[in-house]
């Protein structure tokens, strides 16, 4: 129709739900378990206002409990195994399936059944699956793949048939209903069998399975063993998904004693989140599998046969707790495009400089020069889509980093400290968005490390995590020395800084001359600054230097126990004072988080403006007495939806001192204590 606005139609709120439920059930009075029984099913069809009023259509004038409670078991097995159901709801649903017309797209959607109801799934990790499974058309690079990935995702979420996670970028999710109408697809086929968080205790009965069996889905149950008297059959398997079990073990006769499985039929073979399996059989076999995932698992040793794997893509093998890559084994895996290895060990960095086709990494090294080499055959490549590269002199701890998709190099364990750096420049890759340190040696200023690093002053996040001699940010002095520099964070959108004893505050003063302004656009960009347990702190940023963050919208502060004010409006630090308005104004601040706080005693003293503020939340900061971006106003501001006071915390906020008179009546309706 060419219409000019794409309006959303949402689901219902649960209030929405409920109401509309109890308005065609007839508006009786209900029994109080009934009423109970009512609002689980109510939730269980997910704000659908189709399925709520079917659902209470052929529940009303029902008044036995007996009944009611059997409706409620038949719809917690499925909504769609009602016949009310099946008869009105799945054919409209179905239609957003059937109109997908392309087989692919349709594919792919049912292999989001796999997963558990109401689960989230990343993005990347779907993509991955298609790509493996060969859902998707093949592509001459994985960068290729991984784009039309994202776009069949993109299209399934215009389609209504997934939706994306509330609070979690990167995540998406089945609706409750969806996921019924996909598993009535694959059960009519029989071709998958989907046994995912129903809590099992071991493998489903032989007698379910199938020959025509494709995929099989144990995901997130409680099975501990296998037993070695199992012996199903089903030729036409390719997928096998076992993640999430408490697993100790797989034994070897595991796959030979299954005689109808054709092992090369077998492409994916998902095993993450097996916390506790520890071995693994052979793999010797399984020789078209193209990927293996074995990631937060406590596998010691890499299982026999993986050198065989020689259609290998994708080996993730992040978060084990094995101890070596024995020699010459990725050297056979000569298809590898993802390469994902625990960050506790060094790579063998011969091994993955041959690796051609590699696009995605994660590993660490253990010395400047391998890092130089791995970054400069990795930018050769394509440059490759996603990389996690750390540098770690002394690997007998192991650093816990989230090594998911990112472009980002870390320093680890002393790595800045180390004799062999001498004048080598350290290489960051061109395209590098995030820097971590951690246990470094990082001393004085996050500024000064940047110094030894190439392209630092175009990452996007920085995360500094217990460093025990960093004093600040950036260390003030006169404005030739700052030019000199340069400008080294012009482009950081993020800052995390976790743990940092020695910590005093974002900017220290190189004597108490008095020196000229900031340069422009030090921290134009940044968005996002957290603070965690830097002890030494007493105030964050004096009042004089705010504006170097204009583009502000998220700020938290927590346990840092010496903290006293978060903008301070006195220069006792040295530094020099700054002719200014007392008033102050955060233009684009929306969260504010101040946790843990013993001795904060004021946000600002003085006038705070911040119009865009929408969320406030405060605990155990009891000598605190204004609430800065609300106070000596006569309304709320304007895009204020939340004040988050924790339960305990009720008789402070009614001590808490406001300008206006009206202050704590007019702002009552936005505090929630939970």
């Amino acid at each position: 129709m060419g219409c000019q606005r794409i309006i959303k139609v949402n689901t219902l709120s649960d209030q929405e739900a409920w109401e509309l439920f109890f308005k065609k059930l007839g508006r009786v009075e209900l029994h109080p378990e009934v009423e109970e029984i009512c609002k689980k099913m109510v939730k269980r069809c997910g704000g659908l206002p189709l399925a709520l009023i079917t659902l209470a259509g052929s529940m009303r004038g029902v008044t036995d409990i007996h009944e009611w409670r059997d409706a409620s078991e038949e719809l917690k097995r499925s909504c769609m195994g009602r016949a009310d159901m099946e008869n009105e709801v799945f054919p409209i649903l179905l239609y957003s399936y059937v109109r997908l017309r392309d087989p692919k797209l349709q594919h792919c959607f049912l292999y989001c059944s796999l997963y558990p109801e109401d689960f989230s799934i990343k993005r990347e990790e779907l993509i991955e699956n298609f790509i493996s499974e060969e859902l998707m058309d093949r592509r001459l690079s994985w960068r290729a793949e991984n784009d039309q990935g994202h776009a069949i995702l993109n299209q399934l979420e215009r389609a209504c048939l997934l939706e994306r996670v509330s609070g979690r970028d990167g995540y998406v999710k089945l609706h409750d209903l969806i996921r019924d109408m996909a598993l009535r697809i694959t059960k009519d086929n029989r071709r998958y069998m989907v046994k995912a968080g129903l809590h099992l205790r071991e493998i489903p009965d032989v007698q379910e399975w199938t020959e025509d069996l494709d995929k099989l889905s144990l995901m997130n149950n409680s099975i501990e063993e296998i037993s070695s008297g199992m012996s199903p059959k089903f030729p036409r398997l390719s997928t096998l998904i076992l993640s999430g079990n408490p697993l100790k073990s797989i034994p070897d006769c595991f796959f030979t004693q299954m005689r109808g499985l054709h092992l090369e039929n077998l492409r994916t073979l998902l095993l993450r989140y097996c916390f506790n399996l520890k071995s693994m059989p052979t793999l010797e076999k399984l020789r078209l599998l193209t990927r293996l995932d074995l990631s937060y698992t406590k596998i010691e040793e890499l299982p026999d046969g993986v050198e065989s794997l020689t259609n290998l893509k994708v080996l993730d093998l992040v978060r084990t707790s094995l101890s070596m890559i024995p020699t010459g084994v990725l050297h056979t895996l000569s298809l590898l495009q993802q390469l994902r290895l625990p960050i506790h060990i060094g790579v063998p960095i011969e091994e993955v400089l041959a690796l051609k086709q590699l696009e995605d990494f994660c590993g660490s090294v253990n010395s400047v020069s391998d890092l130089n080499r791995l970054i400069t055959f990795l930018q050769s490549m394509m440059p490759p889509s996603y990389y996690s590269i750390f540098l770690i002199s002394k690997f007998d701890e192991q650093i816990i980093w989230e090594a998911s998709r990112r472009k980002l190099v870390g320093f680890g364990q002393e790595s800045l400290k180390d004799s062999s750096l001498g004048e080598e420049k350290i290489l960051l890759p061109r395209d590098i968005e995030e820097l971590r340190f951690s246990r470094s040696g990082l001393s004085g200023s996050l500024a000064d490390g940047f110094q030894m690093l190439n392209n630092a002053r175009y990452i996007k996040k920085c995360i500094v995590y217990n460093e025990d001699e960093i004093e600040c940010i950036i260390r003030l002095s006169s404005t030739e020395d700052q030019q000199s520099r340069g400008v080294p964070f012009q482009s950081l959108e993020e800052l995390f800084l976790y743990v940092l004893p020695n910590f005093i505050g974002l900017f220290m003063w190189e004597g108490k001359a008095a020196v000229a302004p900031l340069l422009p656009g030090i921290f134009a960009q940044l968005t996002d600054l957290r603070i965690t347990q830097c002890n030494k702190m007493k105030k964050l940023i004096p009042w004089s230097l705010l504006q170097t963050l204009p583009n502000l919208q998220k700020l938290e502060v927590t346990s840092c126990k010496e903290i006293e004010e978060i903008i301070g409006d006195e220069d006792d630090d040295g530094s020099p004072v700054i002719n200014s308005s007392a008033e102050v104004t955060m233009p684009r601040l929306k969260k504010l988080k101040l946790w843990d706080l013993p001795e904060l005693k004021s946000i600002y003293k003085e006038m705070m403006i911040c119009d865009s503020i929408e969320k406030i939340i405060i605990m155990s900061c009891t000598n605190l007495k204004k609430v800065a971006p609300l106070d000596g106003q006569p309304s709320p501001p304007p895009s204020l939806k939340e004040i988050q006071v924790y339960a305990d915390g009720k008789e402070w906020w009614e001590s808490l001192e406001w300008e206006h008179p009206n202050a704590n009546n007019f702002l009552r309706p936005f505090v929630k204590f939970c």
